[in-house]
């Protein structure tokens, strides 16, 4: 993946997910805390066990998850909603682009123009969005 996490960082939320991280964040995402053994059984017809409990490690790993230990299993729980992730995610892309000695200028004309070109009610949303920011800061004191 090209978005990568800073080292040292244990904010989640910074990395792109992977196809198969991505199924199976949704499916947590949906249910809340589930152990190997309870998505195994929803999804045992596309993946095997292990698939599902080296993914869910590597998720904790990267910081995706939370899991607690209750006998021999282990419960997974996601540390950000999914609308959070994509925040971050969004966020951090929108920062590694304009920080990394892109023309800005270049960046946000992109943007712009595929907004435009997408969907006419977005420029709007987003020329709203723009005269709000200019607002607060001018209101921000120094």
């Amino acid at each position: 993946m090209w978005l990568k996490r800073k080292t040292g960082v244990s904010d989640p939320g910074l990395e792109q997910l992977g196809s198969l991280e991505s199924f199976l964040m949704e499916r947590i995402w949906a249910r809340g805390e589930i152990s190997v053994r309870d998505l195994h059984a929803e999804l045992e017809d596309r993946l095997a066990y292990t698939t599902i409990m080296t993914t869910l490690d590597r998720l904790y790993k990267k910081g995706m998850l939370n899991r607690r230990k209750i006998s021999k299993a282990f419960f997974y729980a996601a540390k950000l909603n999914e609308h959070q992730y994509r925040e971050r995610l969004t966020q951090h892309l929108f920062g590694m682009v304009l920080n990394d000695g892109a023309d800005a200028g270049i960046v946000l004309s992109g943007f712009v123009d595929a907004v435009s070109e997408t969907d006419g009610e977005m420029l709007e949303k987003l020329d709203q969005l723009v005269k709000a920011k200019k607002r607060a800061l001018r209101r921000k004191p120094e």
